[in-house]
């Protein structure tokens, strides 16, 4: 070791051995600390207010991204994984305990269950043994178009989750999936709570919906992910209203 470099040894290893002793002498870190926004994309210092225009400016300018958690909506509760883009979605979707798969590819939208989904929604075992597995084309006016299109909707759903309601502030540095965050709050948690990346694009990554309705995780911003036909012997046309669970 040069004498350079033993000399920058020592003072770092000074400096550190003095802060120690400050905060267990005081409880204080006074100059020692380090600053939480060090190499960080710097929205930890902005307002809260101009934090979620970022979020949000950068959520809908993303191609593509992966939402799993919990939504709570008509007093009833969805547990969503779906990946989404402009052009569609898909994943799965449970509900009362069923889980049904939701595929969306332009307009065309496409649910797939098992027997126990359709039987419970269409009240007899004829229409699970026929639909059990299968792709069941979902007709544009079908009142189930609506319910379900939603969940495969990256600008719907988003622009609908991201909001907070209330008074914004923020609420400390945090980590999400080892990923550094700034938190922002509304009416103090009450109205929700958003982590924001503090790493790379202020992408949102975790949030806690107003009143309990629901909390999910983003991940995977802006990787792209096929959607593909399904193949004509696992499509089923309905053909007519279909039955809702």
């Amino acid at each position: 070791m040069t004498a350079i470099a033993l000399g920058r040894t020592r003072r770092t290893s000074l400096v550190s051995t003095v802060c120690a002793l400050v905060v267990a002498g005081t409880g204080l870190l006074a100059g020692c600390s380090e600053d939480p926004d060090a190499g960080t994309n710097g929205v930890g210092k902005l307002p809260a207010d101009k934090i979620q225009s970022k979020t949000r400016a950068a959520a809908e300018s993303a191609e593509a991204v992966r939402l799993a958690g919990t939504v709570v909506t008509n007093g009833r509760t969805y547990t969503l994984d779906m990946r989404l883009k402009s052009g569609g979605g898909s994943g799965s979707v449970t509900s009362k305990g069923v889980a049904f798969g939701l595929l969306r590819i332009g307009e065309q939208l496409y649910l797939k269950a098992g027997a126990e989904f359709w039987n419970h929604a269409d009240g007899n075992a004829s229409a699970g043994g026929t639909l059990d597995g299968k792709y069941v084309k979902v007709p544009q006016g079908d009142p189930s178009y609506k319910k379900f299109s939603g969940f495969t909707d990256k600008d719907v759903l988003l622009d609908g989750l991201l909001t907070l309601h209330g008074a914004l502030a923020t609420d400390g540095h945090h980590e999400q999936a080892g990923t550094r965050t700034i938190r922002i709050t509304a009416d103090k948690g009450s109205g929700g709570t958003l982590d924001v990346s503090l790493e790379g694009t202020p992408y949102p990554l975790r949030l806690e919906r107003a009143g309990g309705a629901g909390t999910l995780t983003f991940s995977s911003w802006g990787q792209d992910f096929p959607l593909t036909e399904p193949k004509k012997d696992e499509t089923v046309d309905y053909g007519r209203k279909l039955p809702t669970s």
